[in-house]
């Protein structure tokens, strides 16, 4: 089955320079009675201006990825880290049973447009943790990318049955889902930008993605599109009261 999600379902929230996109996956489903989607608990597409500052707040049992690709951003967190993130330096907060993070965006930069996402985690307060990884390139061409996951093969570690790669599909290429050998899987394609059609006649434009049940469709660029796909095991334990990633209903 495939459920397109529309830019129609989100929430949009402006504060000075800092506007997001919110994505609660589970509300295309309201039969579930979760604004999640099993792990994948909410997605945020950010465009922040240069200068900006998130001062220093909490996370709590959300485990998240914060997923670049224009502007870069200082970043420093209780755990003692100190970094600048960019489209191709990444960085995965576990954030366990408390951490606290600030971000500045770069006054010499571009403005900030990129993904903060919420997984949740197997269980409720783990140990907080910060993890950085650094791209080879920033684009991964016509071929699937793994960002983070739960397995020694993803570069970024998630603490529970979930996995997110990234591609960028140049226009009037086609390509299918990756091949997993794991069962109980959904994927939900994320267009980050561009637009793409599914099956030759589902359009995605920028913001919008498509929940994947149980189908292998054939994703074609109209034009050049940034892809992030999340693979979800929807009988894997996890926990569901995390501060972000966390069930509001």
């Amino acid at each position: 089955m495939l459920t397109k999600i529309d830019n129609t379902i989100k929430y949009g929230k402006q504060h000075g320079g800092f506007g997001i996109q919110i994505l609660y996956p589970g509300l295309i489903r309201p039969e579930l009675n979760d604004t999640g989607f099993s792990t994948i608990g909410r997605i945020d597409q950010a465009r922040v201006t240069p200068g900006t500052l998130i001062p220093m707040h909490p996370h709590k049992d959300d485990e998240i990825l914060t997923y670049l690709r224009r502007g870069k951003v200082s970043h420093k967190d209780s755990e003692g880290h100190a970094d600048i993130l960019s489209n191709q330096r990444l960085m995965m907060m576990n954030a366990g049973s408390r951490f606290y993070h600030e971000e500045k965006v770069l006054e010499e930069g571009e403005v900030l447009e990129g993904l903060q996402i919420f997984i949740r985690p197997e269980s409720e307060n783990l140990k907080p943790q910060v993890q950085f990884y650094q791209l080879s390139k920033i684009y991964s061409i016509n071929q699937w990318r793994k960002i983070a996951g739960k397995g020694n093969d993803y570069p970024l570690q998630i603490r529970s049955n979930t996995w997110l790669m990234d591609m960028q599909l140049q226009k009037g290429e086609e390509i299918l889902l990756p091949e997993l050998s794991m069962e109980n899987i959904s994927f939900l394609l994320y267009v980050f930008n561009g637009e793409i059609q599914v099956n030759g006649t589902m359009l995605l434009n920028t913001g919008e993605s498509v929940l994947i049940e149980n189908e292998n469709p054939a994703f074609t660029a109209i034009e050049t599109a940034d892809l992030v796909l999340f693979i979800t095991q929807t009988n894997a334990k996890h926990f569901d009261g995390g501060m972000y990633s966390g069930n509001l209903h």
